[in-house]
């Protein structure tokens, strides 16, 4: 059973929140899904349906400048005048306590995916308390050097225009290692019905503005901060994935680099597993039903754990 509603934030800006519900019982789980850069909500479906029918309940928004939330804003690829990173990450946790409201008794995952792994590992630094454990998807790992020097120049920008010197310094090399490519897009996955439909959705693949880039590589720099990630509890399991052929992760050498990050902050419960030749999408690659049945069994395990 999918539903959809609107939260209006304290600066009046709505966000459009997707709930699939098992149909019948109860459910064992919740998911809340952080999704990534130029994409939106509604691309989960398939692992919302997978996770709904194995009684997992799965929730998530669209962020600011995303998705129906970016269209009522007027502006796709732009978070906030002031401190957007961190007006996303609030968002996001706006939907968290709604779900730990509805459901206080029930083990509480997080899900975040490229530029959703990142809003995810900010929203652990300050909350971990109210998630029972946490999966990163597409994540990667940068160094002070790359981000500082980043969003100095994003910083020179007008910063509600679309840039395109940005968006070609972040995505320029990412096709570049892809054997055959077809498309500007095909180190998202190897499955080429999940690139067309990128393709032809009008709510993926735009310009962001400088304002943006400028955000993200804010919250890139507190994310990878170790006094932040002493924040983050020690006993949050934490689930990292990637594919060997995903360029966001370094080519799973990001993967191996944040996790760890994390081990060093002092996370006890950190596992990370690569899939040999994914790309940057694992959840819309040709062999996403592993995927997704990994996912699965490691969701199930925490919960036994908790239960």
């Amino acid at each position: 059973m999918e539903k959809t509603c609107w939260l209006t934030r304290p600066d009046h800006v709505d966000i459009h929140l997707k709930k699939w519900l098992p149909s019948e019982k109860e459910p064992e789980a919740i998911v809340q899904i952080a999704h990534g850069m130029v994409e939106h909500i509604g691309r989960y479906e398939h692992i919302a349906q997978f996770l709904t029918a194995n009684n997992i309940a799965v929730y998530g928004n669209d962020h600011r400048g995303h998705g129906r939330t970016g269209e009522q804003q007027g502006l796709f690829g732009y978070f906030a005048a002031e401190n957007g990173f961190e007006k996303v990450s609030n968002d996001m946790l706006a939907v968290t306590k709604q779900i730990r409201q509805d459901y206080p008794e029930t083990p509480f995952i997080l899900l975040g995916h490229s530029m959703g792994s990142f809003l995810a590992r900010h929203v652990i630094q300050q909350h971990s308390d109210l998630f029972d454990g946490v999966i990163l998807s597409g994540t990667g790992y940068y160094s002070p050097f790359v981000t500082t020097t980043a969003k100095m120049l994003a910083s020179q920008l007008p910063p509600s225009e679309k840039s395109r010197l940005m968006n070609a310094l972040v995505f320029s090399s990412y096709n570049r290692h892809v054997p055959h490519k077809k498309t500007h897009v095909d180190w998202l996955t190897r499955d080429d019905n999940f690139i067309q439909t990128y393709i032809d959705d009008p709510y993926c693949g735009f310009i962001p503005t400088a304002g943006f880039f400028k955000d993200l590589m804010t919250g890139l720099s507190i994310i990878h901060n170790p006094q932040n990630n002493r924040h983050i509890r020690s006993d949050l399991p934490m689930l990292v994935v990637s594919g060997t052929e995903d360029p966001v992760s370094d080519y799973g050498k990001g993967a191996w680099k944040t996790a760890n990050l994390y081990h060093e902050a002092g996370l006890e419960q950190v596992m990370t597993v690569l899939f040999e030749e994914g790309r940057h999408e694992l959840l819309h690659e040709l062999n996403r039903s592993e995927i997704y049945q990994r996912l699965l069994d490691w969701i199930i395990q925490l919960t036994r754990k908790i239960a």
